[in-house]
């Protein structure tokens, strides 16, 4: 989906995005976090933090101490967010950009953490390498990366139904259907990423992967 579709989209949907999309991926996102496991003081950046549940959970594993960044093309998502941080008294905590990535509109070295829940797989498969190559570029040297993200089914398994309606969806109606699903661990380390703790759910019959990883070796 092009930049500028993908914008009006989401600030479109943006206030009913909780109702659409969140029942579901709450759980995996949960779950990303606790391996992620953010510790106080800590700087992190989320890429594509939609409606602010994350950044919200991110905030307070942080505290006061800490530094979070949310970046989201979507201005109607960020007016979301905001609103969220605002309620959970957390706003000071946190900053929020509207922009395109990549690149990243940060410094080298910036942050201990950088989290992408259903974000990854929203670029096309030819972006996503540098996607990752930004991560690593703001990433400490120790820092790791959290991704969620619509997954491949493994070399083993089938394909359900309902992957193969969404695939297609995606290959012909990418404006409705914007997200694919992704060989998430083949690509982390294809570009420069060791897993350090991955998992693997169902969403509907349809696989998600969880990956935290390291700068490799």
């Amino acid at each position: 989906m092009a930049e500028s579709h993908t914008k009006r989209f989401y600030d479109r949907i943006s206030n009913a995005y909780d109702l659409i999309a969140d029942g579901g991926e709450h759980v995996a996102r949960e779950r990303g976090l606790e391996k992620l496991a953010l510790r106080e003081g800590e700087s992190v950046l989320e890429i594509g933090f939609g409606t602010g549940h994350s950044l919200v959970d991110l905030a307070r594993r942080a505290g006061g101490d800490g530094k979070v960044v949310g970046i989201d093309i979507s201005s109607g998502m960020e007016q979301v967010a905001s609103k969220r941080l605002s309620k959970a008294g957390l706003s000071d905590r946190v900053d929020l950009l509207v922009d395109q990535v990549p690149p990243i509109p940060q410094k080298d070295a910036t942050f201990d953490a950088v989290v992408m829940s259903f974000t990854l797989e929203l670029f096309p498969l030819e972006i996503i390498p540098g996607v990752l190559k930004e991560c690593l570029r703001v990433l400490r040297p120790d820092g790791r990366l959290m991704v969620v993200s619509m997954a491949s089914v493994e070399a083993d398994q089938h394909e359900s139904v309902l992957e193969k309606t969404y695939i297609w969806m995606h290959k012909h109606f990418p404006h409705i259907v914007d997200c694919q699903p992704i060989p998430l661990e083949l690509l982390l380390h294809e570009n420069g990423f060791s897993i350090q703790a991955s998992e693997r759910m169902d969403l509907f019959s349809m696989p998600v992967a969880i990956a935290v990883s390291k700068k490799a070796e």
